[in-house]
Parts: C-alpha cells; sequence; structure tokens
C-alpha cells in the first residue's frame, strides 16, 4: 500500500483528479467568458469532491491517489490565479492571501512525497477538517467573485487569507501530533 504505481491512475478517483489538466489548459481562453470560466472553475471544483468521495467509498485511496489530488489542485489553481492576474481581474497582492492554505501545505506535500510511512497512513486515513473545507470554500467563491463581481474580491481575500492561514496551521499540527 506504500507504494506509487502506475496502474492506480487509471483507478476512477484519479481519473477525476487528472480531469483537472485539461480543465487548467481551458481556463485562460474562457476567462472573457465569465460565465463560460465559471463553468470551468465549477467543473474543476465538482471534481475535487467527486474524486475524494469515490476515493473513500470504493476504498481506492492509494500513495499515488494522495500525490495526484493535491498537485492537479495546485496546478489548476496556478493557472487560474496567474490568468486572473493576467487578465486584471486580481490584485498581486491578493495572491498570497488567496494562496494561503496552499503555500502553508507545501511542506506537508514534500514530506508525504518523500516519506512512504506518512504517504501510507495519509492515503489509508483520509481526512477533512473544518478549516480546510472553509478555506476551499472562500478561495472558489473569491475566484467566483473575481470572475463575476470584482468590486467585492478584496474582501473576501483578507477572509480567504486568514481561512488558509488557519487550515494549514491545522494540518502541520494533525500531522506532528500523529
Amino acid at each position: 500500500m506504500g507504494a506509487y504505481r502506475a496502474r492506480d491512475l487509471l483507478l476512477p478517483p484519479n481519473l477525476v483528479s487528472l480531469l483537472r489538466v485539461p480543465l487548467a489548459v481551458v481556463f485562460p481562453f474562457s476567462v472573457e467568458q465569465p460565465l463560460l470560466a465559471a463553468g470551468v472553475l465549477s467543473l474543476a471544483g465538482v471534481s475535487d469532491v467527486v474524486d475524494g468521495y469515490l476515493a473513500r467509498k470504493n476504498g481506492q485511496a492509494t500513495p499515488t491517489g494522495a500525490v495526484v489530488d493535491p498537485i492537479t489542485d495546485k496546478l489548476f489553481v496556478g493557472v487560474v490565479v496567474a490568468t486572473l492576474l493576467v487578465a486584471g481581474r486580481l490584485p498581486i497582492w491578493g495572491v498570497p492571501l488567496l494562496a494561503a492554505r496552499d503555500i502553508g501545505e507545501l511542506p506537508l506535500v514534500a514530506w508525504w512525497g518523500f516519506s512512504r510511512h506518512h504517504r501510507r497512513r495519509r492515503a489509508e486515513h483520509p481526512r477533512a477538517n473544518f478549516p480546510g473545507k472553509l478555506a476551499t470554500t472562500l478561495q472558489f467563491a473569491t475566484v467566483m467573485l473575481a470572475l463575476l463581481a470584482p468590486s467585492w474580491v478584496a474582501p473576501l481575500l483578507v477572509a480567504t487569507g486568514a481561512a488558509g492561514i488557519l487550515a494549514a496551521l491545522t494540518y502541520v499540527q494533525r500531522e506532528l501530533a500523529r
């Protein structure tokens, strides 16, 4: 259970995670059509919920999936943020706030990637938590507003940053307590 296996990429949860790659390619081409861009963003959000659900429901949580999911998340988020910056829909100062949870989680992703023991334990016992879900929800809402109502972005960026920091601290504390 602790090894990466290429064949695990073909499991339904990982295929759903990998759908975020073509969505990341499409997003920059859709940003000038806010409703279309919101649809692409929504599909990516749904895929993030569905992959975790399928992995838990079908007992298909694997070390490979534990790495593929956050990598596809970071790829999609990176493309969205870069696109919104270039399009002038997101202020540069908002990037660290929007990405606070993801930045705070990077050391853990590296730790899981290099530690077979922690990778296996994370795959065998995936656990979401409220601060992480809140941060994700606020990130999603902030990006949606950047597309559909840019004047509301600034206050939501601050809330997103605070939730992201709380989520990252919660993740680190949880891993250190194991």
